[in-house]
Formats: structure tokens, sequence, C-alpha cells
């Protein structure tokens, strides 16, 4: 049963979710499917673009909030705001209400019955910044936490690709949903219904634009009272060998940098979180969880709200962003971003997810993704740097992380990223 109510508007009982995934086109609004549901949003019926702003989100939520409430007394469109908010506070979210919506269940072997796709081809690629600069970066970086009062910053880089023909976005969902069927699979259209302009000016210039990825973190999820948060800290890549898989994993949990890398992050989440809940139970130790390329330090923490008024898209925007994918302390880590990263993040490492009328909601950490309009595409991947962070070790991360959006491109040749 699922944990988040849904709006009786939105059932479909009769729609499993490979059925959803079927209709789901580049002209959908907004795709989601988490270990609990699968979403599919068509048409727009209002939009929300606010930014997240100085006051942690409370003027987005409460704009959120009165939309919602104005199309459930109008009957006009669907009361939910799905889609997606940048990493950066001042830059405006893309968020939608839709006229319509499809649910169903966890998409999970439902996707395997969808017809195989033809491999594509890779016509251009970019790496920004190149391999050695990345290293040099991180080196950088480790030297500021060395000087300066920062204890962790997250370094990114981006591949700028373009294929050969224009990617399939629903073999992209079909392939991600198979590699990662315990985190949140996402395709959010980006493109400006009303003028035909892109909604952010981040991204590749061609039209339509859709963010896509498979996120395996959770930034926080509402469910009446319950809150439930997951932050990811701390990696290892994955070996083909089960034993030596085994061993990275042991290794990872008893790494004094990867803990340490962890501690804070689950110690700013729950700082955030305290003042909004009753309890909050937070882990002692973390635990291992894993994708099909990395194995990931996790620690789920769960609490009761004193404010059921208080919702889902509020309490995000409160932990956005998170040592996990900015850094600590957080405005001396953006600005380490802000000298060091040498593009824009746009919705990379933002927060992608759903939010309801009575407030509840699912909202997954934009990681795992591209950019994409057309044939051209932006991958991003990044990697937590603390002191005793090593260069090639950490772009050696990024390029595992890489390797997600890449397998379901289905490339016929891998390219060479590192």
């Amino acid at each position: 049963m699922n944990s988040i109510s849904m709006p009786a508007a939105v059932a479909h009982p009769s729609l499993n979710a490979g059925q959803i995934l079927k209709q789901y086109t580049p002209e959908s609004a907004f795709f989601f499917a988490s270990p609990t549901r699968t979403l599919l949003a068509q048409g727009v019926h209002d939009m929300i673009l606010e930014t997240i702003g100085t006051d942690r989100g409370e003027r987005l939520s409460d704009r959120i909030t009165r939309v919602l409430a104005a199309q459930g007394r109008a009957g006009h469109g669907v009361p939910m705001a799905v889609g997606a908010v940048p990493f950066n506070s001042t830059s405006p979210a893309h968020l939608i209400v839709p006229k319509a919506i499809q649910s169903a269940g966890p998409l999970s072997a439902a996707a395997d019955a969808l017809r195989p796709q033809p491999p594509a081809s890779l016509q251009t690629l970019r790496k920004v910044p190149e391999p050695r600069d990345y290293v040099r970066g991180v080196e950088l970086a480790v030297g500021l936490m060395r000087n300066e009062a920062l204890s962790k910053v997250v370094l990114s880089r981006m591949l700028e690709m373009t294929l050969r023909e224009a990617v399939d976005l629903r073999a992209v969902l079909q392939r991600l949903s198979q590699q990662n069927r315990s985190g949140y699979t996402f395709a959010a259209n980006l493109s400006d219904p009303i003028a035909g302009l892109s909604g952010s000016e981040r991204g590749p210039s061609s039209r339509p634009r859709t963010l896509i990825g498979a996120s395996p973190e959770l930034l926080l999820s509402r469910s009446g009272l319950r809150v439930v948060a997951n932050p990811l800290a701390g990696s290892a890549i994955r070996s083909p060998d089960p034993d030596e898989d085994r061993r990275r994993a042991i290794a990872l949990l008893a790494s004094e940098k990867d803990r340490h890398e962890h501690a804070i992050v689950v110690e700013a989440v729950a700082a955030a979180l305290r003042p909004f809940c009753r309890h909050l139970s937070v882990p002692e130790e973390p635990s291992l969880t894993q994708t099909a390329n990395l194995w990931h330090l996790s620690s789920r923490l769960t609490g009761e709200l004193r404010d059921r008024s208080i919702s889902s898209m509020r309490l995000a925007a409160a932990l956005h962003p998170t040592p996990a994918v900015c850094g600590y302390p957080t405005e001396r880590a953006r600005a380490a971003i802000e000298a060091l990263e040498p593009f824009d993040r746009g919705f990379f490492t933002g927060l992608v997810g759903w939010c309801d009328a009575a407030g509840d909601g699912e909202w997954a950490v934009v990681i795992r993704c591209a950019d994409v309009a057309g044939r051209a595409l932006r991958l991003y991947a990044g990697a937590g740097i603390v002191v005793g962070s090593e260069g090639q070790r950490e772009l050696d991360e990024t390029s595992a992380k890489l390797r997600t959006m890449l397998n379901a491109l289905g490339l016929d040749q891998a390219p060479e990223i590192g």
C-alpha cells in the first residue's frame, strides 16, 4: 500500500506502471517513478516560477499552497504541483499544475515488457572541465579546506554531447527504471507552454527541453505528519567481481574519510529538520545502499511534524542544498563552487518531485541526470571533496556516476570520459 495519499481525482486503478510509461511522450509535462508510485502529468493548467530565495522556500511554498487551493475550489486542473527546482536559490523553479495526472504503483518489472530500442550513436563529445583540470580543481578545493573554514565542497563536471539522432526519451526512461528500481526516475518538460521558450536559459538551446534522470537519493517525503529524509554521501565504485565488490562495500563502511563526509551531511539535514519536528530519529551509524555502478553510505531520518501546515515543498526547500550536493558551510561551499566549476549547474543538484494540496509529496535530489534538447545533451556528475580527497579517485567516481546516463542512452560505443 502506498505510504503517501494521492488526490482522488488522479486515481486510475486500471492502469499499471508499464502502461503509464508507454503513454509518455516528449510533450508530456512530467513523469516520476518512485519506490511507491508512478505519475504521468499531461497538460499545463498553471505554472509556478518562484525562486526558493533567501527565506528558505517559504514564499515558494505559500505560492504553491495558494495556487493548489484555488484550483481545488474552482475544479480546474489537478490540485498538485510537479516539476523541478534548480540548484541556485535565486533561479526560478519550473513547477506546473497539470490538467491531468495518471498514477499507478511502482515502476519495477512492468518496464521489462517494453520493446527493445536500437542503439544510439555519438557525434560529438566535450568534457567540461577536461579531466586533468577537474583533478586540479579537487586539489585546489582540498587546499581551501586546509586554509579556510570549509569542511566539504561538492565539485561537478559536465559532458556536452550531440547524438546523430534525437534522444528517444521513453527508451531512456525504460532503461533508467531497469537500472534504478529502488530509486527515483524522472522526466520534467522544461519548455514554457505559453511562450514556447525554455523555462530556464541554462540548457541546450534547442527545444523542447527535458530534464531526465534516475536519482538514488530521496531529499524528503511527507505523508501527513510523517517525514522521511535519506541523504547519501560517501561512495565507492562497484566491481563486477562479487568478492571484490563485497570488499569495496565493507571498506566504504569502515572508511574514516567517507564516514566523516557522510556525518557532515546527516548533521546538517538533522539540524534543518529539527525546528519543524516534534520527534526526529537520526541513525547513529550509516548503512550501505547500492546502485548498478556505486555503493553509497546512507542514513534514513524519520520524524513527526509539529504542524501539519508545513508542506513537503517547504521542508524540501529548507533542506536544499544539503552538503551532499553543495558542501559545508553552505555559503563558503557555494563560493568555492562558483570559483572552481566552469559552468552553471542549472537544475543539476536541484530538486524534482511533487506536492499535493494537503502538503504531502516526494522530492528527490536531481543527480544521475541529463538536460536534453533534441540531439543535444548535457550530462552531470559530482563528488564530495573533503580533506584527504584525491583528485584521480574523485574523477573516477564522477565517471562511474556518469555511466548511469550513458548506459541509459544505449550508445553503440562507450565513450572515453575520464
